[in-house]
């Protein structure tokens, strides 16, 4: 049983704020279960991790992706204001870690894979926003190549898949992946839920205003491993991330 750490000050009502959202959860618990939860009551450790890896093939050039790091930021703080203690792991962004939270941060897939070990196994709740880039260079320089070095292409090799990795590895845990997608959204994130071994999967579409990648905006679907569908937005990242905590700690408060 695990217990949302309380803060009861400050509740300004606003849509799908966390404020407001931590008494949607208890107003939905039964008494008993709010008694067990009472006695039983602990912060819940969450690790969220947030923005791309950057796979260097010489020192100044990179494979990476779009991530801006917004949602994790978001979902970071969010689960802050529910009274969760947070580590948020960080790839290279442009933003400022929410105050509270303990920060760690990477560069490649690998570095993530490192991290995310470490700090699992103490973890309640693990939620996956980083985008890793699926593929590395085969070779690294160790100079900056020049443009007749560089040939007509590159050879490049998997990185680990770390989300696999943590599904094996999860036995309490709630693992929590997203699922940027451009075509078959749904069934894509659902071969994704399965195959990894996750709780749930965020499926959000890639491109325009409302993308996944750098907007501000945001448009989710949320896919329980119990045949759980749930939709919101669009609406801005941060109502997202509240929206997101809200529905995945109810189910962590009545487990």
């Amino acid at each position: 049983m695990f217990m949302i750490g309380l803060r009861f000050h400050d509740f300004r009502p606003r849509p799908y704020s966390s404020k407001t959202a931590l008494l949607r959860i208890f107003s939905k618990l039964s008494l008993e279960s709010l008694l067990s939860i009472l006695l039983k009551a602990r912060p819940i450790h969450c690790v969220i991790t947030a923005g791309p890896t950057r796979e260097y093939f010489d020192p100044v050039r990179f494979l990476s992706n779009p991530s801006s790091g917004k949602m994790g930021y978001a979902l970071a703080q969010a689960a802050l204001e529910l009274g969760c203690s947070v580590d948020l792991v960080s790839g290279p962004v442009a933003l400022a870690p929410p105050e509270g939270v303990s920060f760690y941060s990477f560069t490649s897939a690998e570095d993530l894979h490192l991290i995310a070990l470490q700090l699992f196994d103490k973890a309640d709740l693990f939620i996956m926003t980083a985008a890793v880039c699926d593929q590395k260079p085969a070779c690294t320089a160790d100079h900056k190549l020049k443009k007749d070095g560089l040939g007509q292409s590159l050879a490049v090799e998997p990185t680990v898949d770390v989300l696999a990795s943590l599904g094996a590895r999860k036995e309490r845990q709630i693992l929590v992946g997203f699922a940027a997608e451009t075509q078959a959204i749904e069934e894509n994130a659902l071969k994704k839920l399965e195959g990894k071994n996750l709780d749930w999967i965020v499926a959000n579409p890639v491109g325009g205003l409302q993308g996944a990648f750098e907007s501000d905006e945001n448009i989710v679907t949320l896919l329980g491993r119990g045949g759980d569908r749930l939709c919101y937005g669009p609406e801005p990242k941060t109502q997202i991330a509240a929206w997101l905590m809200d529905k995945i700690m109810l189910n962590l408060s009545q487990s």
